[in-house]
């Protein structure tokens, strides 16, 4: 049974294997950018704090390209729409920018979908030969990630914008929590 927090999120196992502890993990890190975006239409995702263009919306939709990129990298999949359609070399923070033209409900869509696309293709990954398997994707170098690595990777993505998240959400609403 999964303990779910006052806001939602579920708690990682105290005692599971590795790949349930990470997926745990990255699962509360996802519920709590869920969390931290709920409840907001347009003016609120796209609010900003000081001087930083940074929004709620396009950590929406920022996470749902790195949620599609990453996975698709582990098992050397093209790109799928939106982001096959852009042209990254012109627009390196395309997934930043182009938040503020889509509506809450197509952002939320939008990272839910990669979160989805995201859980299968990893619990396939480990079915099929569990953590120590390397992406399909390599770097210029030759050296390609584990799906270990990707996945502490992803942690780590989500918590770093999750410290965003909760900026921006204080700014626009006064919620502030863990």
């Amino acid at each position: 049974m999964t303990d779910i927090d006052e806001y939602g999120r579920p708690e990682p196992p105290l005692t599971a294997d590795e790949a349930a502890t990470l997926l745990g993990f990255l699962d509360w890190q996802r519920a709590t950018l869920a969390w931290k975006c709920s409840g907001l239409g347009a003016a609120g995702l796209a609010a900003t704090v000081a001087v930083s263009s940074m929004t709620l919306g396009g950590l929406l939709k920022h996470m749902a390209y790195v949620e599609s990129e990453w996975f698709r990298r582990l098992r050397g999949q093209d790109r799928q729409p939106p982001w096959d359609g852009v042209d990254w070399q012109a627009d390196p923070d395309w997934d930043w920018d182009s938040a503020a033209l889509d509506s809450p409900e197509q952002l939320l869509a939008l990272w839910q979908a990669a979160v989805d696309r995201s859980r299968v293709i990893v619990s396939t990954a480990l079915a099929e030969g569990g953590l120590e398997q390397v992406a399909a994707w390599s770097w210029p170098d030759g050296g390609s990630p584990s799906l270990r690595w990707i996945l502490c990777h992803m942690i780590e993505e989500y918590a770093r914008h999750n410290g965003h998240a909760d900026l921006l959400r204080e700014s626009v609403d006064g919620q502030t929590g863990e």
